[in-house]
């Protein structure tokens, strides 16, 4: 067999039904790994009170926790790139998992000795940062089966809205953690409901085994194969073939900060930062805003009211964005709807306190134009990279949305703190990083969406 019959036996054992199964696996894999993630944000006012924790106290353990969240999701990115998409797609489901096992074990490692209690806690839910951190691989890894199943280009504008299909896990996630809590906290409280979060992933390890890992991954590792046995023509001539570029031979990680992945790296990474410091705004500590007396001073009867339209408005951003980048390409939708969500936002800062119907429609507006692009995003990022490094740098950009929750944390503390209002934090550190997220992101190599990276 030539070295091209072999390029072209390595992309064609991926049929379309390997593809179909993939899709759902991923799908659900995501969708119950957001369900742990956000399950520890819903629960934490409960364990504050059960801990005894103050308020500053309860903040600062959240805050410890998401910048270990941000080192596990980054530490996978390189272990994928490593031992495949397939396999980290499996060990972010299983670290979620156990995760949540020892997370329902916390209370009595605190009962025995707090100090050290809390800081098993604060590790614990580091490794949770492995659930988060799938989105990125699941991103990689359906980029790259995506380019082997819907190579006419009719077919492959449709890529990006089957893929948002996918990311819609994350509200339909968010709603079974608030279910899950609505019902299994009054039987067995806290414990029972992290205990329970670990059950899907048995599930998803099982399904496991009919995924197929990806042509571009196995066909690079075949190349440093050859490479390695110091068969360097086959190993030119097999990447020819297969459209994969060979020329930076560095490990992953120090290859997401040369040549092509450079540009990337910075623009991306540096945008999916500042666009959550605005989603840390306007998104997870909305309900803050929206009922604080010098924010809208609105009152919600049922934080239930605010998860169904926070919820609903990012699923159907998800789709909509995902349908959008496919036809004026990714790279714009994500910049011309975060300009937008910057614009319905300060709408909102400005509309009369009180104001009901203007304020919520405003802000589901926003919350429309902020989340919904994350699908087209996260795509765009397998798009922007090259296999070789493709996990780790969409790993590094995931990443670098914790660190932006981070900063956001302190920047909003620190202006309230010091006698601001709710509506200046609002304004400072949601309105101008999401504009500025959204310029920005257009710095960033455009890519045709028609056209199908298969290296």
């Amino acid at each position: 067999m030539d070295i091209t019959q072999q390029a072209q036996a390595t992309t064609t054992q991926v049929t379309p039904k390997d593809v179909r199964i993939a899709t759902w696996i991923c799908f659900f894999a995501w969708t119950f790994a957001v369900y742990d993630f956000v399950l520890f944000g819903n629960l934490l006012p409960v364990l504050a009170d059960d801990f005894g924790w103050t308020g500053a106290q309860s903040t600062q353990v959240n805050t410890w926790v998401t910048a270990g969240t941000a080192l596990v999701a980054f530490a996978i990115g390189p272990i994928a790139d490593r031992i495949g998409r397939r396999k980290g797609i499996l060990l972010a489901v299983t670290g979620a998992a156990v995760a949540s096992v020892l997370t329902a074990t916390t209370g009595l490692v605190i009962g025995l000795a707090a100090g050290v209690g809390v800081v098993f806690l604060i590790l614990v839910r580091s490794l949770a940062g492995l659930g988060y951190a799938e989105q990125a691989i699941n991103a990689a890894y359906l980029n790259e089966m995506f380019a082997h199943s819907y190579t006419d280009p009719a077919k492959a504008r449709r890529r990006g809205f089957i893929y948002s299909l996918v990311q819609s896990g994350w509200p339909i996630g968010s709603v079974l953690a608030a279910a899950s809590v609505y019902l299994l906290f009054p039987i067995g409280g806290w414990p029972l409901c992290f205990v329970i979060a670990a059950v899907p992933a048995v599930f998803i390890v099982i399904a496991g085994r009919w995924l197929k890992e990806s042509p571009q991954f196995t066909t690079r590792r075949r190349i440093e194969e050859l490479v390695k046995a110091d068969r360097q023509t086959e190993a030119k001539e097999l990447a020819s073939a297969s459209g994969i570029d060979m020329t930076n031979q560095s490990t992953p990680l120090v290859a997401v900060f040369q040549g092509e992945s450079l540009r990337s790296t910075l623009v991306i990474g540096t945008s999916f930062m500042l666009n959550w410091i605005g989603v840390l705004a306007f998104a997870i500590l909305g309900t803050s805003l929206l009922t604080a007396v010098d924010g809208k001073n609105i009152t919600f009867n049922s934080a239930l009211a605010i998860l169904v339209i926070s919820n609903a408005t990012a699923f159907a951003g998800y789709l909509f964005h995902g349908w959008l980048g496919d036809r004026i390409g990714r790279r714009n939708t994500i910049g011309i709807a975060w300009i937008l969500s910057s614009v319905a936002f300060f709408g909102m800062l400005q509309a009369p306190d009180g104001n009901f119907a203007v304020i919520v429609a405003l802000y589901s507006a926003g919350l429309f134009f902020l989340i919904g692009p994350f699908s087209a995003l996260l795509f765009f990022t397998g798009e922007s990279f090259p296999v070789h490094t493709r996990a780790t740098g969409g790993a590094l950009i995931n990443a670098s949305g914790q660190v932006g929750a981070i900063i956001g944390g302190l920047l909003i503390t620190m202006t309230l703190s010091s006698g601001g209002t709710w509506t200046e934090a609002g304004l400072w550190w949601g309105c101008l990083p999401i504009l500025a997220s959204g310029l920005l992101v257009f710095a960033a190599r455009k890519r045709d969406p028609r056209v199908i990276r298969t290296g």
